[in-house]
This record gives C-alpha cells, sequence and structure tokens, in this order.
C-alpha cells in the first residue's frame, strides 16, 4: 500500500489551467465517492482551493493509483488529455511532508498564510463525512493539523500579509493610496470575501457593498461589516458607484463580461474602476482589461505583490523544515506498513530547540 498525492499549484499552473481542474463544492461530496470507488483507491481527500488542486490517497500501489486519478480527472472534467498538464507525483514521506508544507502555509502563493490551514481541515472534514477516509489519511491529516500548530508556535513565518485577501487590499492600497474615500464592492459572501472585506475596513474603506447569491448571507456580511446587501441581481447596476470590486464566487464559469463592464463604465465618467479576481474559476472575463479605464488583477497577478513581502519569510523557511523534519522523524511518517499504516506514534513529543518539550493535542 502507498500514500500518494497528485497535484497542480501556483507554481506549477497557472489559473487558466488550475481553473480546468477545479471541484465546484456541491459536486465535492460525488467526487469523493468516485475516487474512492476506483479499483486503485483504497481512501481519499480532495484538497480544492484557489491556488491549488490535490488528491490524497491511500492507495494499492503509486503507479495504479497516479493513472487512474489522472483517467478520472479527465472524465471528470469531459477533457481528451490532460498530459500536457505538470501534476505533481508524491508518494510516501515525500507526500506527507507535502502536506504539512501546503497545511503549514510554506506551499503558498502568500508565505506563511493562514487561511490554508482552515481550507485543509475542511477538505478532511468532508472526505471524512464522506466516509472515503479510513485509518492512514485519519491519522496523517491529524499530524498535519499538529504540525502547522507547531510551525505557527515556533517560527515567525506568520508574520505580515498572511492571506490571499490581504495581499488584494495592499494591491488596492499601491492603486489609490488612502483608501479613506474608496467605495468597494464584494461580490460572493464566502471565507475569502470575509477576510478581505475585513482588511479593507482596517485600512479606512468608508463603504462596503456586499452582493451574493444568497442574499440572507450578503445580508449577515455587510452587517457586520457596517455596509449594505443588495440582491445578487442588483450588483451590476451598483458597479457605478464604486472604484474597487473584489469577486470570489464559487461559480463555474465567469460572471462579468465585458459588455457588462462596459455598458456600466459609459456612466461612470471616466471614473477608474479595479476589478480584483481572487475566484478560482476565474469570476471576470480576462478581457474586461482591454476596457478604458478598467484595470482586472486575477490570483495570478496578486503574485507579483506576494513576492514583495515574501523575502522576510523565506529565512523562516529553514526553521519551518526542521519542526517538520524531527515531527516526521519522531513519528515515523510516511512509510506505509501493508498490516498496520502509518507508524505507530511514540509517546515523547518532538522537542525544538529554545521551546520547552510539551504534548501534542489534536485541533
Amino acid at each position: 500500500m502507498s500514500l500518494v498525492c497528485l497535484g497542480i499549484n501556483h507554481t506549477t499552473a497557472p489559473v487558466e489551467v488550475r481553473e480546468r481542474f477545479a471541484f465546484a463544492p456541491h459536486e465535492l461530496r460525488l467526487a469523493l465517492q468516485e475516487v474512492r470507488d476506483l479499483e486503485a483507491i483504497d481512501e481519499t481527500v480532495i484538497l480544492s482551493t484557489c491556488n491549488r488542486v490535490e488528491i490524497y490517497a491511500k492507495a494499492k500501489g503509486p503507479e495504479s493509483a497516479f493513472s487512474a486519478l489522472s483517467d478520472y480527472l479527465a472524465r471528470h472534467f469531459k477533457l481528451e488529455k490532460i498530459d500536457d498538464v505538470d501534476f505533481y507525483h508524491l508518494v510516501g514521506e515525500e507526500a506527507a511532508r507535502h502536506l504539512f508544507r501546503v497545511a503549514s502555509g510554506l506551499d503558498s502563493m502568500v508565505l506563511g498564510e493562514t487561511e490554508i490551514f482552515g481550507q485543509v481541515k475542511k477538505a478532511y472534514s468532508e472526505s471524512h463525512q464522506a466516509g472515503v477516509t479510513s485509518r492512514v489519511l485519519n491519522k496523517l491529516f491529524q499530524h498535519s493539523f499538529q504540525i502547522a500548530k507547531l510551525v505557527r508556535t515556533n517560527t515567525h513565518i506568520t508574520r505580515g500579509s498572511t492571506s490571499v485577501g490581504s495581499v488584494a487590499v495592499d494591491l488596492a492600497g499601491k492603486i489609490f493610496g488612502d483608501l479613506s474615500g474608496c467605495q468597494v464592492m464584494i461580490v460572493g459572501a464566502g471565507e475569502m470575501s470575509r477576510t478581505t472585506a475585513k482588511s479593507l475596513l482596517s485600512r479606512g474603506a468608508h463603504s462596503i457593498i456586499v452582493s451574493n447569491r444568497s442574499y440572507d448571507k450578503a445580508l449577515e456580511l455587510a452587517q457586520e461589516m457596517d455596509g449594505r446587501a443588495v440582491t445578487f441581481d442588483q450588483w451590476e447596476s451598483a458597479i457605478r458607484e464604486v472604484d474597487i470590486i473584489i469577486t470570489s464566487t464559487s461559480a463555474p464559469h465567469t460572471i462579468m463580461h465585458r459588455d457588462m463592464i462596459g455598458g456600466a463604465m459609459k456612466k461612470r465618467r471616466g471614473r477608474p474602476l479595479f476589478l480584483i479576481d481572487i475566484a478560482v474559476p476565474r469570476d471576470v472575463d480576462a478581457n474586461v482589461n482591454d476596457l478604458d479605464s478598467v484595470y482586472l488583477y486575477d490570483i495570478d497577478a496578486l503574485q507579483k505583490i506576494a513576492d514583495d513581502a515574501r523575502e522576510e519569510r523565506e529565512k523562516q523557511i529553514a526553521i519551518c523544515d526542521q519542526v517538520i523534519s524531527e515531527f516526521i522523524e519522531e513519528r515515523g511518517i510516511g512509510v506505509l506498513q501493508p498490516e498496520s499504516g502509518l507508524k505507530p506514534e511514540k509517546e515523547k513529543a518532538p522537542e525544538f530547540p529554545g521551546k520547552p518539550s510539551k504534548p501534542l493535542t489534536n485541533p
């Protein structure tokens, strides 16, 4: 038996490739069951975010697993071929180490981001509730939660901008300077939008409009942010009022198009409009950027902003990797035994330089 991970992320594939493989939330439960039903797969967890799509699995063998997973992705997303996509194929300890680095924010576009920890926990929870995990992946993901907490506790990797949303706000600040005079519209009321809205308020934005397919969720977020909600069929008319639109819906296709934005711009009398699209699949057609006075940034464009804040946190990577390596060595993680799965945990918790030894607890 083997632990495997098949995936792509922001470093191996641009957004136009990643969005082809993004699992919509409403289809994830069925996809989990379909992957679990593959003959080569015994357990599985699917992690699908704006920056990565990864399938973790306990499999009968790596070669048969990777072949089965590749064929499944082609069928599920109705693609003739996917051999032109640069998937990474990780096995055993390499796959475990990768998961630990992901959960710790070391493999993120924004180095040290904290949102990914919640996304990993949610991916595991959904897989567990779907009944497609058992002893090996249950233990592996519990380890990932423990190591992520150790990394945050024992290093400074989370200092600075640590989310895609905060980087989006940094970009808005660079464009406008003082955000106190800006009106902002958030399209999509998920956690990413909530985080971004909070960052905007902390930077002085004085007016926030929230729109979402579920008006109740839009109203809840708007009240929390002291803003106002509009129904999903009203956000287009609200474009004339705002300076910044940040969109992060889970729509399977674009919802903002050139004609739509172009029509709204005629009523803005030349005022510039900045769109920050942090959704995957993307919410905004790329050709919107060709319109006069319209400036569009997608998730990959945010990479450039993230790189500016990366240098200081990169100094912490070696320390974080040491924490992970000591955890792996102490727990014997990544080596699968035919009968028992992951090696049994040792009672002694790992020790780190300058930190007292303390018991590890599940989140």
